[in-house]
This record gives C-alpha cells, structure tokens and sequence, in this order.
C-alpha cells in the first residue's frame, strides 16, 4: 500500500476543514473517483493497493465489511468518526452535493421547481447516466473480464473447450449487448442537449466522470471503434484528455510506475 497527501482546496461551504480519504485499487473504478476529486479541488489523500490473485487485499475489509474499492472516507472538522462510502454512484453523489454542485446540472426548468415532469433533460439525463454506468453497462464489461479470464488461464488440455463456450457466450450474448449499449451511447452522444459535448449537455458532469473508465476500459478491449461508433469514440477521447483526468493518470504513474485503465 502506498499513501499520499494532495494539496488543495477545500471549497466545501460551512464545512470548515475535511478530511478526506480515496482507498483507491489498481484496475479498478477508484480511477473515477479519483478524477473527481481532482476535478473537485479538495484536499485529500490518497492511499493505494495492489490486487492479490486478481482480487482485492484483505487490508481493505479493515475499512469496509465487504473489501472493495472504491472506498472513501470523508470527517468533518469535529466530527468523532469519519463517514466511509463505498459504491461509486454514491460516493460521486455525496462529494458532488457537497464540495461541487457544478457538477451537477440544474433540476428544474425555470418556474417549475418542485413539479412532476418539471426537470430540465440535462438533469434527468444526468441522474439517468449516474445509475447506468453501473447498472447497465459494467456488467458486461465484467463479464468480458471473466470470459477472457477463462480463456487465458485454463491448462492447454481444456482451453478448446473453453473458447468454445467463451465464444458461444460472446457471440449469442455479450457482442450483441455490448452493441446494444454503445450503439445507444452513441445517439446519447450526438442528441445532447446545448450543443452537447457531454452526454447531458454543453459542460461536463458526475455523469461523464463515471462512465469514463467503462468506456475507456471498453475501447481497448470490447469493441468500441472509431470506425463502428465515431461520436461516442471521439466523446471517450475528450474525456481522456481532461486536464482533471490527466492529473489523476499521472499521479497514480508517479505512485504506482505505471497505469492500466483496461479490465
């Protein structure tokens, strides 16, 4: 494990100072909440780990029962205990509510506020992409991972076997979903709203922070070209050339060595 304290600013109203904590796990979705905190401009730090067998170290479940990343940790000046989220959803959610509403496109239409059906589609499409990141797309994604797992590291008497199912699973199941999902980013991308840019409009969002290491993972590995999906392989780019993005990159290259955004 290695640790490390980034200087910033802490832009939380009424909050005085916070300490916060990113327990963040090589290959794995930390790397988002690690850009928003950059992108946020908070104090934090930042302690990292290495897999063991693939899977996370036992150390983690000293912070959350179920051992996972990312986890963070965030105390409040004078509080007794600090506050430990796990879920990337809700970790994006807590951080942008209280340190960066920016991040956060605007509820309601103007003289709206508080009705049914009052929500601007930047907002709607905002909640929308924070859930779908996880719910819907990075279970393929995982198992694109396991199949390809499978494939690798069966003994050489089975492995006919075995990319045979592998890739009767591919074929029937997960390329047809995988395409599916991207095709549907792909119009998201190209329909936004003012002029888009980002999925839910002209600026940049929790939204398009959270789905950047799917999306990232999946243009290396699970077949999101520029040729078959040119909008959303342009969109992926901009994100990846972020300043915020690329702060959060080099910091775990000048930590861990190196940084490998693929499953």
């Amino acid at each position: 494990m290695s640790s490390t304290v980034q200087p910033a600013q802490d832009v939380a109203k009424g909050q005085g100072k916070t300490k916060v904590i990113l327990y963040w796990l090589e290959k794995s979705r930390a790397q988002r909440i690690l850009w928003l905190l950059e992108e946020l401009k908070i104090d934090y730090e930042l302690k990292t780990y290495k897999r063991v067998n693939m899977v996370a170290p036992p150390e983690l479940k000293k912070i959350h029962p179920l051992g996972k990343s990312p986890l963070l940790s965030v105390q409040a000046e004078g509080a007794p205990e600090p506050l430990v989220l796990a879920e990337s959803g809700l970790i994006a959610e807590y951080l942008i509510e209280h340190f960066g509403p920016s991040l956060a496109p605007s509820q309601y239409q103007n003289g709206k506020e508080g009705q049914v059906q009052g929500e601007t589609e930047e907002w709607l499409r905002y909640r929308y992409f924070m859930h779908y990141a996880e719910g819907s797309l990075m279970p393929f994604l995982v198992i694109a991972l396991i199949l390809r797992t499978i494939r690798e590291k069966s003994p050489f008497f089975i492995k006919p076997i075995a990319n045979a199912i592998t890739g009767n699973i591919e074929s029937m199941f997960l390329k047809p979903n995988l395409e599916n999902n991207f095709n549907f980013l792909e119009s998201q991308v190209k329909s936004a709203p003012d002029g888009g840019g980002y999925l839910c409009g002209s600026k940049l969002t929790g939204a398009d922070i959270l789905l950047s290491y799917p999306l990232s993972a999946a243009r290396g590995r699970a077949g999101l070209s520029k040729e078959k999906y040119p909008a959303l392989f342009e969109y992926v780019t901009r994100l990846e050339a972020m300043e915020g993005n690329k702060r959060a990159i080099q910091k775990i290259i000048d930590i861990e060595g190196s940084y490998d955004p693929s499953l």
